[in-house]
């Protein structure tokens, strides 16, 4: 039997041959997500508990050997001016052993020792913040969820900010028009102080924590241009500076929203049976698994679940990215935030609010903004200098020029305090992340979910990409064309009853062909001791005392089962396409059960879009390789090789890898394990509803489309694209007023205006990416 080790089952029996198959484990992708680890051994096996469905959401505190990581909500956070003052603060306490920040989420995940909790809270105090715990703030299970009341009640009043922007407009045209010093000073001093005391006290925050970000930066120039008598532009560069802000916040929360939006996918309550038979409206967050839900016509679906009656087609967009709408009966499953169309359908509830599909995506995507794609890491780093050098310039500015050739101080400690507006790396820094959001939210809304910007970004290298055959090129439901005896003729229906029996235990879609086609003749199954499944082989049994294989040519060889005969007959078969399974007992090959596939229209589609992108495509399957040069002629695979064993389509990547390509592999996210480890980016293929391809995949495509690969490849050259116009953006428009302000052409409220600028330029440009 082709690719047996793509069997995955829940039945125990099955549970000690999985170890065997190749599956992978948690360990090994853990290591694959930090730098691809170079000991395979340990992918090469696991158990199926390994995959059971763990908790969505980390509780508040997770212990992790001897620490805690603990997730900690901060509103106030949702710049890298705040992580950075953070970081340093933490950084010095010797309980806190890291930090993960989540900017887009304002979520900070701090791994401490024990009992250390109350003090990373009180250090987070000491900076003018207010945290709390995620978990207490998430609503519906979700922790990661900002919640929309604690939003709004960091947004400010427009009120002195409107009143700042007149009186500093006043204090300019009163400057202009004569009036007496006092006048003017006291209206700029109005205006600092209705819309600048919160700058100057994060900024004195920061000061006092050795740290010189924005807020430190500004209150020094406003307070340096007061002191040398530019009163009505230290006034008029507070008021634009905090117009800024609140411009980038709103920028900042666009991009947020991109994410929160699949959260409000799911209504709050659903028609729930109760135990009178009466149905109730119940909220979603108190429904456990078994309950039964009612749909009606126009409704969005509340829970993954499976329909126990009526029938109706359902938009399934909002995960899958589908463009039409999919017929559902009794026995399909449904999924939480898909929408029912006509019909009215009850459904049995599989999952609870925490653990559905689209839970288990926003997760995903939410985990994935804390992951750094490579340039953002260099952003961030390249940041940490800038920001001091460019202060060291300022501070050279002020100094030299007075005490070396005689200059004006006022002319040059002002040119300096110009210096240290543009010595803000906000746009720089603030560019990257919102890039990789926006990325990520488009990819999602299209129904692939990438797990971390450095996937995202990595996507444009990909030079070759390997494909398993069954259930990724193919429908993965193949069914039975020919059956033959080549024992006891006699003993037909004999055959087919033991082969059915044998492929009933297995979930591989060339054993439930056989055991479909018996079924459908009315064959009866019997019952099976010492079930085993052969990982890339096939699977063995005893039945009535006897033991028993199904399997293809591989397993029959090394059994010693074949003969001339029947490998002139396995060619022909094979010639067309065919998958030949045998069933052999201890002596003899007993009857051959031929299976055949049909490939999709989109996987011709999907390779022809691959070539054009210049990435080679490679079939990798455990068939035969007549069937597979049959398969890849039929969809215009560059390559196909059959007879492929895990470790085989492991060994066919590291050699690829070894030669400086860089791999994808397409799989079911479970099987196929230790190739999809070794591959730079492993996708997996049709993830909606199921937990481990999500969890174990770097890339999941939520639905069995092959085109979605060549969209994410387009997709991922728009966000790198996007990533360097951003960067270009923001040095160069700080590189010039830098050069027009040591030219003495620059003022301060310009290097706001240019920061300002220079912030919403890069945002507008990363959110380009949610409309691809």
């Amino acid at each position: 039997m082709p690719d047996s080790s793509r069997i995955a089952t829940d039945r125990p029996e099955l549970d000690e041959a999985c170890m065997h198959g190749g599956c992978g484990d948690v360990d090994a992708r853990r290591d694959h997500d930090h730098g691809r680890a170079d000991d395979h051994a340990a992918v090469a096996c696991c158990a199926a508990s390994a995959f059971a469905p763990a908790s969505l959401r980390l509780p508040p505190s997770e212990a992790l050997d001897d620490d805690l990581r603990t997730a900690i909500r901060i509103l106030q956070m949702d710049c890298p001016t705040e992580e950075a003052l953070i970081r340093k603060k933490l950084g010095r306490m010797p309980v806190v052993r890291s930090m993960d920040f989540n900017l887009m989420q304002r979520v900070l995940t701090v791994v401490h020792a024990p009992e250390a909790l109350e003090s990373v809270l009180a250090a987070l105090r000491s900076l003018d913040f207010t945290p709390e715990l995620a978990s207490d703030a998430g609503k519906g299970g979700n922790a990661n969820a900002v919640p929309q009341a604690a939003t709004d009640a960091m947004r400010k009043p427009w009120w002195p900010l409107i009143l700042a922007g007149i009186v500093a407009g006043a204090s300019e045209a009163a400057s202009w028009l004569g009036a007496p010093a006092w006048v003017v000073a006291g209206m700029a001093v109005v205006a600092i102080a209705s819309c600048g005391l919160t700058t100057y006290r994060k900024g004195w925050v920061a000061l006092r924590n050795g740290n010189l970000n924005i807020n430190a930066l500004m209150s020094i120039a406003v307070t340096g241009a007061a002191l040398l008598g530019q009163w009505p532009e230290a006034a008029m560069v507070m008021v634009l500076f905090t117009i800024a802000e609140l411009i980038e916040v709103r920028s900042l929360d666009r991009a947020r929203n991109a994410i929160e939006g699949l959260m409000r996918l799911t209504p709050e309550q659903a028609s729930v049976q109760q135990p009178d038979g009466a149905w109730q409206p119940v909220r979603v967050d108190a429904i456990v698994p078994g309950t039964l839900v009612r749909v009606k016509p126009g409704e969005r679906i509340a829970l993954d679940g499976e329909i126990v009656a009526g029938r109706s087609c359902v938009d399934q967009a909002p995960i899958t990215g589908e463009s039409l709408p999919v017929d559902k009966a009794i026995g399909d499953a449904v999924f939480a935030g898909t929408i029912n169309q006509a019909g009215s359908f009850d459904y049995q509830v599989t999952a609870a609010a925490g653990n559905t599909t689209l839970a288990r995506i926003i997760h995903a995507v939410e985990e994935a903004q804390g992951t750094k794609a490579p340039t953002q890491r260099f952003v961030d780093e390249f940041a940490r200098v800038y920001t001091p050098i460019v202060f060291a310039i300022a501070l050279a500015v002020a100094l030299v020029p007075p005490l070396v050739f005689g200059g004006a101080w006022h002319a040059w400690v002002y040119k300096a305090l110009v210096l240290l507006v543009i010595a803000c790396p906000c746009a720089l820094v603030i560019s990257t992340p919102v890039t990789i959001v926006s990325g990520l939210a488009a990819a999602a809304r299209k129904g692939i979910l990438i797990k971390g910007g450095v996937y995202l970004e990595q996507g444009r290298k990909l030079t070759r990409l390997a494909l398993d055959k069954t259930g990724t090129i193919t429908h993965g439901k193949p069914v039975q064309t020919e059956f033959e005896v080549v024992g006891d003729a006699g003993e037909t229906f004999r055959y087919r009853t033991l082969a059915a029996s044998l492929g009933g235990r297995s979930d591989h879609p060339v054993s439930m062909a056989i055991a479909a086609a018996a079924n459908d003749d009315g064959v009866e199954h019997l019952h099976v001791d010492a079930f085993q499944a052969i990982a890339g082989r096939g699977v063995r049994g005893d039945i009535d005392g006897i033991a028993y294989w199904l399997g293809n040519h591989r397993l029959v060889e090394e059994l010693g089962r074949c003969s001339p005969q029947l490998e002139a007959r396995l060619d022909a078969l094979e010639q067309h396409g065919k998958t030949v399974v045998m069933l052999a007992d201890a002596q003899r090959v007993l009857a051959l059960f031929a299976v055949a596939d049909t490939v999709k229209e989109t996987s011709r589609a999907a390779v022809a879009e691959l070539r054009r992108l210049g990435v080679g495509t490679t079939m990798l399957t455990g068939d035969n390789r007549h069937t597979a040069e049959a398969i890849a002629q039929q969809v215009g695979v560059d390559e196909a090789r059959g007879d492929q064993l895990p470790e085989d389509k492991l060994d066919a990547l590291t050699q690829w890898s070894s030669d400086g390509a860089t791999v994808g592999m397409v799989g079911d996210g479970i099987n196929d394990a230790p190739a999809l480890a070794r591959a730079d980016i492993g996708f997996a293929m049709g993830a909606m509803g199921t937990d481990t391809a999500i969890e174990t995949a770097d890339v999941a495509l939520m639905d069995d489309d092959l085109r979605k690969i060549p969209t994410f490849i387009r997709l991922s050259k728009a966000t790198y694209g996007v990533l360097v116009q951003n960067i270009a953006l923001a040095l160069g428009i700080k590189s010039v007023f830098l050069v027009l302000t040591l030219m003495g052409f620059g003022t301060m409220w310009m290097a706001v205006c240019a920061d300002v600028g220079a912030s919403l330029l890069v945002v507008g440009n990363g959110l380009r990416l949610l409309r691809k």
